[in-house]
């Protein structure tokens, strides 16, 4: 009876992982399914599962392979991954080793940019109200761009023929490949340092998505929403959208088109110039017109004609109104003449001396009171008489009452 050979744990593992490893069909397959318990571990390994309604398989991606990723795998995310099927020896546990990860319906770099698109908008480097005015009639532009694609071309010729005033600096850099996305920023970022232009226009032309990815790095993104001086956005073709166009200042729907957005064209100014003047000329005309037409009239103005016979006509009027003034003043001056020895009359008519004058005589006490009865002296007091002609001296000898008009309790 022959006797069945015992192997050890690590043998059958590792037979099992000879088997699957010499598996053609296990050496390189896709496999679509769900992103499920996706963790990334400090060494950059990239460790998930992929399910599906019915079953679920332990995948990993290295460190090397993952550094190639355009976008942020998420859990629930639909996928294809690539790669081989063996057996890690040390647990027996058979996994996908990821050589690529694939959104599944669309392409990886779409992902990437829809994701980039969100993170951005979110911190509100969109924002309309954070957007700075393109200069009208900028002195320096920079274009940040290859320096050999003929979207350079095509910007320099439209700006020489627009408007020839502008100084135009090109600082060169890749727009394309794995170092294009540092070299854009870094040139947009020393023209800011540097303040070597007014105005940036970064773009390139056109071509596939892979060609304009450089204007989709959150790299390029940040420098254009940081710089301090306006920029223009030119990347490919009308119908090409980058990250760059929302963040930038203001999108180009072509270099071309940049290029005529960043200056004014000097003969639609010159002929607006031409305007101008043609309404200024016409409005100093009117002008004049109205001016001769005034002076026309100042001409058959007698103040003009005859500046004396003016004078004259005052000197008559200032005597008409002198002699007015002076007979009004005669008129008032006698009539209060009148009223004077009207008044004046009534004075002497009550006056007392004229009482006096028809025999009448006023008396006084020694201090001065009028004396108006009997009873307001005694015998012996002093008294003064007042007579028309002077004054009389006198002292009581006797009073007498009548008693008619016996007045006080007289005695």
């Amino acid at each position: 009876m022959t006797q069945t050979p015992v192997y050890t744990v690590t043998q059958v593992n590792q037979y099992i992982k000879t088997l699957l490893d010499r598996d053609r069909a296990l050496a390189g397959l896709c496999v679509r399914g769900e992103l499920s318990n996706y963790k990334v571990y400090p060494s950059g390994h990239h460790y998930f599962s992929l399910k599906d309604e019915a079953g679920a398989i332990r995948c990993v991606m290295f460190r090397r392979e993952a550094a190639g990723l355009r976008f942020r795998p998420e859990n629930g995310m639909k996928v294809i991954a690539a790669g081989r099927v063996t057996v890690f020896p040390r647990d027996g546990q058979y996994q996908l080793y990821c050589a690529s990860l694939t959104p599944d319906g669309v392409g990886d770099l779409h992902v990437a940019f829809e994701q980039l698109k969100e993170k951005l908008w979110r911190e509100g480097l969109f924002d309309q109200a954070r957007k700075k005015p393109i200069p009208r009639y900028p002195g320096r532009i920079a274009l940040v761009t290859s320096p050999a694609g003929a979207a350079v071309r095509d910007m320099l010729r439209i700006l020489r023929a627009r408007w020839p005033l502008a100084q135009v600096l090109v600082v060169p850099v890749r727009v394309q490949g794995a170092e294009a996305a540092g070299e854009i920023s870094a040139a947009i970022s020393w023209v800011n340092q540097t303040g070597a232009a007014d105005l940036i226009i970064t773009g390139r032309g056109g071509g596939s998505m892979e060609d304009l990815w450089a204007f989709n790095e959150e790299a390029v993104a940040r420098a254009i929403f940081a710089s301090r001086i306006p920029v223009i956005s030119a990347v490919g073709h009308e119908p090409d959208v980058t990250i760059s166009d929302f963040v930038a200042d203001l999108r180009a729907a072509t270099p071309s088109n940049a290029a005529e957005l960043a200056v004014p064209d000097r003969h639609e100014l010159l002929a607006a110039l031409a305007q101008t003047q043609a309404r200024l000329t016409q409005g100093m005309g009117r002008r004049l017109e109205r001016a001769r037409k005034a002076l026309e009239r100042a001409q058959d103005c007698r103040a003009l004609r005859d500046p004396a016979g003016s004078l004259n006509d005052r000197r008559l009027l200032l005597d008409f109104q002198r002699q007015k003034l002076a007979a009004g003043l005669s008129a008032a001056a006698g009539r209060e003449r009148e009223r004077f020895a009207r008044l004046a009359a009534g004075l002497d008519a009550m006056s007392p001396l004229k009482v006096l004058g028809r025999g009448y005589a006023i008396a006084r006490r020694s201090g001065g009171a009028l004396v108006r009865s009997a009873a307001d002296v005694a015998e012996g007091d002093q008294m003064s008489i007042r007579v028309a002609d002077g004054e009389i001296g006198c002292r009581v000898e006797r009073t007498e009452y009548r008693k008619d008009v016996l007045r006080n309790g007289g005695k």
